[in-house]
């Protein structure tokens, strides 16, 4: 079919009207188009943040926890998270609690679970030694005779009252006392790490044993009175020895 140069003019100006119709409606969908990507894509992210928001917010840590011997266990599960606060009631409904592996009469470390979901967490207990008071210790200077047998019991080298606690994590030492030996020996009262030094003082049989308190309530023996510059025996023929803090019959001169 040929066309006329009139009709080829009217077909020309169609097709460049049909032409400029497309080109604008493609303009007009590429530009609905766009917007509803960029849309799309915003929602992603803000869902996406929203999401990690929520994860960390339910994130579960756990406490490690220090307990002296014998203190019961608690039941309770938020005594073991960390963040109790930030989880929701409805993630702290079905959080379990296993401390099967605890031994509370045990000084030590172990290990605790809470499950949630299938998953498990695993958090520390340490069972400690209970905290001993503080006291400090004077020793006593103890006198006996050679053959003597020492007390074992810690509270009769120590001045001060101790209660059954203190006294139960108190450890003596009489290793370097020789009883069978006049002499003067070290013993050692520890506690709490830190050591005090005493004294044993043996003498042989016959031999006058002072203690400090004897001293300070009777300087003289019963046979001797006391005098300004020592002690004067009450016969009058015997004298005071002072060495052996005795009264002794004076020797004859004749």
């Amino acid at each position: 079919m040929r066309f006329n140069s009139k009709e080829i003019k009217i077909l020309s100006g169609v097709l460049a009207i049909w032409g400029i119709f497309f080109i604008g409606s493609g303009a007009i969908m590429n530009g609905k188009v766009k917007p509803i990507i960029h849309t799309n894509y915003s929602v992603d992210i803000n869902k996406k943040k929203i999401a990690e928001a929520q994860a960390k917010t339910n994130e579960i840590k756990l406490k490690e926890i220090q307990l002296e011997l014998n203190t019961p266990l608690s039941v309770d599960i938020k005594d073991y998270l960390e963040n109790y606060e930030n989880l929701d009631e409805a993630t702290l409904k079905v959080l379990k609690l296993d401390t099967s592996l605890v031994n509370i009469n045990e000084a030590g470390t172990y290990q605790y679970n809470i499950i949630y979901k299938k998953k498990k967490y695993i958090g520390t207990i340490i069972i400690k030694e209970k905290e001993l008071p503080n006291v400090t210790f004077t020793l006593k200077k103890i006198s006996i005779k050679t053959g003597d047998s020492l007390s074992t019991n810690p509270k009769s080298y120590i001045n001060e009252e101790i209660t059954e606690e203190v006294l139960n994590n108190i450890t003596l030492d009489l290793s370097q006392v020789k009883t069978q030996e006049q002499g003067d020996y070290a013993y050692y009262i520890t506690y709490k790490n830190i050591k005090y030094q005493g004294t044993i003082e043996v003498r042989a049989p016959g031999y006058t044993v002072i203690t400090p308190k004897d001293q300070e309530e009777k300087k003289c023996p019963d046979d001797a009175d006391e005098i300004e510059n020592g002690c004067k025996c009450k016969e009058e023929d015997k004298i005071y020895d002072s060495k052996t803090k005795t009264c002794k019959k004076m020797e004859s001169t004749t």
